[in-house]
C-alpha cells in the first residue's frame, strides 16, 4: 500500500462531513508498515462504535467511516469476516455498517457486513501456512489473500458509493 497523511486521510472519507474528518481519532502513522497493508483500518478510541478503513482506489485514497454493532456474536461459534474470510471466534468479528455515501447515506441509508473486529485483516493474511509438499509457497497464499482482500474491500467500497439503493 502507498502511505498514507494525516491530510489524505481527513480528505479520503466519502461517507462523513468534513467535521467528522476533522474530529477523527487518527492511528499512529509513524508506526504503520505500509508494505504490509491493502488498507489502513482502525476503531477510534475515543468512540468504542466508530471504525475507519482507507484504502487506495484509483490511484486515490478512499476512506469509509464505519459503525460497530453494539451487539456481539454467541460465545463459543465461529464467524469469518467478509474481507479477509478467515474464520475466528465470534467475539473477533463484528458487524459494521457504513453509511452510503451523498444523500443515501444522510437519508440513513447503509450497506453492512462482518468484518474483523479490530480491522486488522492486512495483519491476519499474512499468517502464513506452514511449508510443506501438498501446500503452496506460503508467499503465493499470501499473494492470493491479499489480492482477495483487495478485490472484496474494492466491491465493499463500490456499494458504500453507489446512488443505487
Amino acid at each position: 500500500m502507498k502511505p498514507l497523511t494525516e491530510s489524505d486521510i481527513r480528505g479520503s472519507l466519502v461517507n462523513a462531513s468534513r467535521g467528522d474528518a476533522e474530529r477523527m481519532t487518527l492511528p499512529g502513522l509513524h508506526e504503520v508498515v505500509w508494505e504490509d497493508r491493502e488498507f489502513l483500518g482502525w476503531r477510534d478510541p475515543r468512540a468504542h462504535q466508530r471504525g475507519y478503513i482507507v484504502h487506495w482506489q484509483d490511484d486515490r485514497p478512499v476512506g469509509i467511516a464505519l459503525r460497530a454493532a453494539e451487539t456481539r456474536m454467541s460465545p463459543g461459534i465461529s464467524a469469518m469476516c467478509s474481507l479477509c474470510r478467515t474464520p475466528q471466534p465470534a467475539h473477533q468479528v463484528s458487524l459494521f455498517t457504513a453509511p452510503r455515501a451523498g444523500d443515501a447515506g444522510r437519508d440513513g441509508n447503509t450497506v453492512g457486513t462482518y468484518i474483523c473486529s479490530d480491522l486488522a485483516c492486512s495483519l491476519i493474511i499474512r499468517i502464513a501456512p506452514p511449508r510443506s509438499d501438498l501446500q503452496p509457497d506460503p508467499r503465493e497464499v499470501i499473494a492470493s489473500r491479499a489480492a482477495g482482500l483487495r478485490s472484496r474491500l474494492d466491491a465493499f467500497t463500490r456499494q458504500i458509493l453507489s446512488t443505487a439503493v
